[in-house]
């Protein structure tokens, strides 16, 4: 085995402290909107470090080391211009301030509000479909991950007979996830997550101070200098022959974030669990900060890795890091396991332990809320529409649990059956695709626009999953085709796009009450809207700073515009220059250091401040759930109206 008593036992403590979080959050739990969206009690602090570690996860922890495996630092510099992007979603609320306001738990019961019942249903069932295929190889991806990692061996004797231990960890793994979603739904969801966002930055920032003190920066410089010119990992300018993570990749990526803004439903009780539509976009704002170490640690193991695989002074290394592999199964499979082997060589005992605790914590955070989305999507989205009155509480809540463990049994068969052929994120993006590929039109179209129409909906959406449903049975044939899973999607969200807005313009002239929808003006609800400012909007508001917004408030968005606006200006000047003139590999390496050495530190600030935030968030929310009178009739049913206006 790679671990020695101490790693067992730092991963063994974290485990009884996260179901000791679980055990004391199930006592709060009283309600089906309890189970479903933590009451709608979460604050800022905890929504953003709690749905950040949920879309973490140890799947997505393997696949960014995969992908900047073959980047390097290269496609950081593309990145500094998604940050503007995201800024720009972040500070204006988009789609999630809007989405709060319906009060809806589920976005397809959103769907149904703004569209139909019948559409409510086929989104519901689409989002399913697409959700378990998607989520079928993240039980088999962190389950290899700890046999190879952990040095378990491939079968385990119990009671005279031979056990597969991959089985045997998935079942382990997914009983422990299942175990945090039946004892108190998303409000424990939402509070082991908090503690285990928190824990997973902490070791993240020790392994990346301990690797940028280990290793002589010179051995990284000549190992990424030794790529191919036109397949540089150091100079973003040279990466034509890069293939697959490329700048094309990038710019879909971009695309992506804006069009597919709340699509994707793995974490979607988070959307519904703040306290007001204010909170849920100040969560998204201080996601970036949040996110500091991770990022860092994508981009920063990965090179390392890149360098013991292929500096001959660790050619050792590399030797061992392959024979260990090289029975893990198929091409795809051995390249997820590169990085995270090459780590049990460098990594010191207590910080292999703690490594482990965290991929443990990130798988299990992952798996219960998407155990949680998926089961709930099924019931409140497939299932409650074709009733005519809504279940006794009770009931509601022992059908989502069998929801949710029904979702557990497909997602082990699946990782025993599939075999993966593609990338983890070209995977995601196809298979991710079948539902948000159709469904960024449908939800930007419902929020924004009069005009839209449940005709241009039903045709967007199957437009959209037709096109990557196509992508993945292409893939299964030919798993080199020429078209990979990035640019299916690409594809699916213009088509989709494209026929929404035709379909709706050419359809009668009929405008919806969004007013109606979205609680406001003679519809508004008390107490969801907190107005600290009545002055009209203008000047600094004018930047995203309504009528909500504090003194502290105004302060995180100024800062967010200072540090997004001054490495847009970074890229910006850089890119004009490297245009100009021919940029030497040293001066690029000189500047990815001086980058890191600056990211490093605002980690760590980020560490304290979200740890103060989000235990003062944690503490008035356990104050709500104790004292908030529950609403029965709060399940996301919706009664049936006579008229539709616009559809």
């Amino acid at each position: 085995m790679n671990l020695a008593a101490v790693d067992w036992t730092i991963v063994a403590v974290v485990l009884v402290l996260m179901i000791m979080s679980v055990v004391a959050a199930k006592r709060l739990m009283r309600s089906v909107a309890d189970f479903l969206a933590a009451g709608r009690s979460a604050g800022r602090y905890v929504v953003s470090v709690a749905s950040g570690v949920a879309g973490l996860g140890a799947i997505t922890i393997i696949g960014n080391m995969e992908m900047n495996l073959i980047a390097g630092f290269s496609m950081s510099w593309w990145g500094m211009t998604m940050g503007v992007v995201i800024l720009a979603i972040m500070v204006s609320g988009w789609v999630v301030y809007r989405f709060r306001q319906t009060r809806c738990l589920t976005l397809a019961q959103y769907f149904e509000k703004r569209y139909s019942r019948r559409f409510r249903i086929f989104t519901g069932i689409v989002a399913f479909v697409s959700g378990l295929v998607n989520f079928g190889i993240f039980p088999a991806v962190g389950a290899r991950f700890f046999i190879y990692f952990c040095g378990l061996p491939q079968h385990i004797p119990i009671l005279d007979l031979e056990i597969a231990t991959f089985p045997l960890v998935m079942l382990i793994l997914l009983s422990i996830s299942l175990y945090f979603v039946f004892a108190g739904g998303q409000i424990a969801v939402i509070v082991a997550g908090f503690f285990q966002g928190l824990f997973v930055n902490v070791v993240f920032v020790v392994i990346l101070v301990f690797l940028f003190i280990t290793f002589d920066w010179s051995h990284i410089f000549d190992a990424l200098q030794a790529a191919p010119k036109e397949a540089s990992l150091i100079n973003p300018f040279h990466t034509s022959q890069v293939k697959d993570f490329n700048l094309w990749y990038f710019l879909v990526g971009v695309f992506g974030v804006m069009y597919g803004t709340m699509s994707w439903q793995g974490t979607q009780a988070y959307n519904a669990s703040a306290t007001s539509a204010h909170e849920a976009k100040m969560g998204g704002v201080l996601a970036a900060w949040r996110s500091m170490p991770q990022t860092l640690l994508f981009l920063f193991v990965p090179i390392i890795a890149y360098t013991l695989l292929n500096h001959p002074d660790f050619a050792h290394i590399a030797n061992a890091v392959q024979n260990s592999i090289a029975g893990a199964g198929t091409e795809a499979v051995q390249n997820q396991l590169k990085v995270p082997m090459t780590l049990t060589h460098i990594l010191p005992r207590g910080l292999i332990g703690a490594f482990v605790a965290v991929m443990l914590a990130a798988f299990i955070s992952t798996h219960d809320s998407y155990l949680h989305s998926w089961g709930s999507i099924l019931i409140q989205d497939v299932v409650m529409p074709f009733r005519t009155k809504p279940f006794e509480p009770k009931t509601h809540l022992r059908v989502l649990r069998l929801a949710i463990a029904g979702v557990a049994v497909f997602i082990f068969c699946f990782s025993m059956l599939f075999t993966q052929s593609q990338y983890i994120f070209l995977f995601f993006a196809i298979t991710g695709a079948i539902f948000a590929g159709g469904s960024g039109a449908v939800i930007i179209g419902g929020l924004y626009w009069k005009r839209g129409t449940t005709a241009a909906a039903w045709s967007a959406m199957i437009t959209g999953s037709s096109i990557a449903v196509g992508g993945i049975i292409i893939h299964q044939f030919d798993p080199d085709f020429w078209i990979n899973g990035q640019w299916f999607w690409m594809i699916s969200m213009f088509g989709a796009s494209i026929v929404y807005i035709g379909v709706s313009l050419l359809g009668k002239r009929r405008e919806f009450n969004l007013d109606k929808l979205l609680n406001r003006g003679e519809y508004a609800i008390k107490d969801e809207t907190k107005v600290v400012n009545p002055v009209p909007v203008r000047g600094w508001r004018m930047l995203g700073m309504g009528r909500e917004f504090t003194r502290g408030d105004k302060f995180i968005y100024i800062v967010n515009y200072i540090w997004t606006g001054g490495w847009t200006l970074v890229f910006i000047v850089g890119t004009i220059y490297n245009l100009t003139y021919e940029v030497s590999d040293e001066s690029w390496m000189d500047f990815w250091k001086v980058y890191l050495v600056i990211h490093l530190g605002l980690a760590v600030i980020s560490i304290v401040w979200f740890g103060i935030g989000g235990m003062i968030d944690l503490k008035k929310m356990v104050a709500r759930l104790r004292t908030a009178a529950r609403d029965d009739s709060d399940d996301g049913f919706v009664a049936r109206e006579p008229e539709n206006i616009g559809n």
